[in-house]
């Protein structure tokens, strides 16, 4: 005997997966580019808050093993999304998300705090809008293509202090807000009579070319200008996500979400770092220093990040999920701008249907961070980092109309 359990007894089931976005993940890996907001049924809104906090401690590498206090500053962002069907072919949506960050400070007594007390940091935060459009085909229109352009704006401040970085002690950079374009494309499946539907999604690389103010006060070592203002380029990464559902019964669901960022292609390559590092390598001080120089930041590893939940109607309006998860990291050692090596996650969520057309969800993850040794740009590897942890925590409020 054939089951079927159609997606409209199950919607309440579909308790929020995404409310409790990715942390301390791969690279600069945040949101996780979700894009579901545009695949569900109707005319459908949300709004999601997600809140991180991590507790990231090590020690520096020195004769003294310097205790390193917590470096991972909480950090919070929101995402949007509406879309609408103009009939039972085409959908357009608007999404907006905080793709990709960063927020660490290290503070006390170690390799990482200068003379005068001030600490390495690092913030970077980027925004992005996709608008999307959809095309639905097939006999039943089960099959559905979408695409469209994305605009994304970038900016990040770095200062390197302490004696972990050697001659860089000192340096900072601040990189000026920058908008440019990149598009996004995918093709989804569903059958609704078991709840199924599955999407796969890519993300251009998107090119920005910005303002960098740097200083860099050892640079007249070299005979070079301790202060400078340049272009910069930085390609924030493409990526696919693959994003999949399917009812079990008439009352519960499962997902799965697989996401590829290729980071081991990123780089952050101010000139007057880079500079100085190719002027350094030329000297005798320069052993194991390549000609072309250092990026400031870049990872040796690809992102793998999985994830998969069961949710469960409880209720008419009521649904609970869990979920558990893995994220592969970008390389060990790593930048000491972000010393962990991926997670493993297990997260709970619920959604309360308030009415028949708005929902509310909450949701939390707990992460257990990868151990990781943290390197400067030459590769030499200045810290170690090991039994950290993190939360996640998220609130959604959506509304659909079928």
């Amino acid at each position: 005997m054939r089951h079927t359990f159609h997606l409209k007894t199950l919607a309440v089931a579909v308790a929020t997966f995404s409310v409790a976005s990715v942390a301390s993940a791969a690279g600069l890996d945040r949101s996780g580019q979700d894009i579901t907001a545009f695949l569900q049924d109707g005319t459908y809104a949300e709004a999601v808050y997600t809140y991180i906090d991590a507790d990231v401690t090590g020690e520096d590498t020195s004769v003294d093993r310097n205790k390193i206090n917590d470096i991972a500053e909480s950090y919070d962002f929101f995402r949007y999304g509406v879309k609408t069907d103009i009939n039972d072919t085409f959908s357009v949506g608007i999404l907006y998300d905080e793709p990709f960050g960063a927020a660490a400070d290290y503070t006390g007594n170690n390799n990482f705090v200068d003379a005068n007390g001030e600490g390495t940091n690092v913030e970077v935060r980027t925004e992005s809008i996709t608008g999307i459009i959809g095309a639905k085909f097939g006999e039943n229109k089960n099959f559905q293509v979408y695409g469209g352009p994305v605009a994304q704006r970038v900016q990040a401040d770095v200062k390197l202090r302490g004696q972990a970085y050697s001659i860089a002690d000192g340096y900072s950079t601040h990189i000026n807000a920058d908008q440019d374009y990149g598009w996004l494309a995918g093709v989804a499946y569903s059958k609704p009579e078991i709840a199924l539907k599955a999407a796969l999604t890519y993300r251009s690389e998107i090119e920005h070319n910005a303002q960098a103010s740097e200083s860099y006060p050892n640079a007249d070592i070299f005979s070079l200008p301790t202060n400078s203002v340049d272009s910069i380029e930085i390609t924030t990464p493409e990526s696919v996500n693959f994003d999949f559902q399917t009812g079990i019964n008439a009352t519960t669901l499962a997902t799965a979400k697989v996401r590829w960022v290729p980071w081991s292609d990123f780089a952050i390559t101010p000139s007057s770092y880079n500079g100085v590092s190719q002027a350094l390598a030329a000297s005798p001080l320069g052993a194991g220093i390549p000609a072309e120089g250092l990026d400031l930041v870049s990872y040796d590893d690809d992102q793998w990040q999985v994830e998969l939940g069961l949710a469960k109607r409880l209720a008419p309006a009521l649904a609970v999920s869990g979920t558990v998860g893995w994220d592969s990291g970008a390389g060990n050692p790593v930048t000491s701008l972000g010393p962990t090596e991926g997670y493993y996650s297990a997260g709970l969520g619920a959604k309360y249907n308030v009415t028949e057309n708005w929902a509310i969800s909450a949701g939390g993850k707990y992460l257990w961070l990868g151990d990781a040794e943290g390197q400067i740009p030459s590769k030499t590897v200045v810290s170690d980092f090991d039994s950290n942890d993190g939360f996640v925590l998220g609130v959604k409020v959506s509304y659909q109309a079928q």
